[in-house]
């Protein structure tokens, strides 16, 4: 593949990759609860989440998806109660959640990532459920492939400078969430924080589940 198509297909999805979504808005909500380490989860898992529609789409099983009314339907109403149900459940402990102190499960909710509030796996859900995601490498990537050469290598390397260009750009909000961090877990700027992020996921599902 040329470099050149890579610039371009980065060039494409920028704006994509910067506009305020739901990878965006789990980083800094779980930098402000549990430090930068959290951030770094949810990227971790945004990133994987490309991985898996970029060989998807390679496969030709995403396709499906996009081509069925019913299947895509169903994908993007998950995605969008996934995001409502995320959104509901940060209003809901908005001001319940305990002092960092007292939480002594924090810890060992970070060395399982498959945990249900786990941010790797909220990131990678938050993607994987994405239909404009998946969208991203069933419509836009192919532009930037050669005719009549195998596309799985060609998708990964795409996805590859498309996961650098959105780590650097929530590595970005993570740094800046982490140096507000001590101001961000104050009592009462945490319940405005949960209650913001979980208005702001619910919004994004609705939209999701209505456009």
């Amino acid at each position: 593949m040329r470099t050149v198509a890579v610039l371009g297909f980065l060039v494409a999805v920028a704006p994509i990759t910067t506009a305020p979504g739901t990878s965006l808005t789990l980083v800094v909500s779980r930098v402000a609860s549990g430090g930068r380490r959290q951030g770094w989860w949810v990227i971790l898992g945004t990133v994987t989440g490309l991985y898996v529609h970029a060989t998807l789409a390679a496969a030709g099983l995403a396709a499906l998806v996009l081509r069925s009314s019913q299947a895509f339907w169903v994908v993007k109403l998950v995605g969008a109660a996934y995001l409502v149900g995320l959104g509901v459940w940060l209003l809901w402990t908005a001001s319940r959640r305990p002092p960092a102190s007292r939480r002594p499960s924090e810890a060992r909710a970070r060395r399982l990532p498959w945990r249900v509030d786990h941010p790797y796996l909220q990131g990678l859900l938050g993607n994987v459920l994405n239909p404009k995601a998946a969208a991203i490498y069933l419509t836009l990537a192919p532009q930037f492939l050669e005719p009549g050469r195998p596309v799985l290598v060609p998708m990964v390397l795409l996805a590859t400078a498309h996961a650098a260009l959105h780590t650097c750009w929530l590595a970005g909000w993570t740094v800046v969430a982490g140096a507000a961090a001590r101001l961000l877990r104050t009592a009462g700027v945490r319940r405005i924080l949960d209650r913001l992020a979980g208005m702001i996921l619910v919004g994004l599902g609705v939209r999701a589940a209505v456009t």
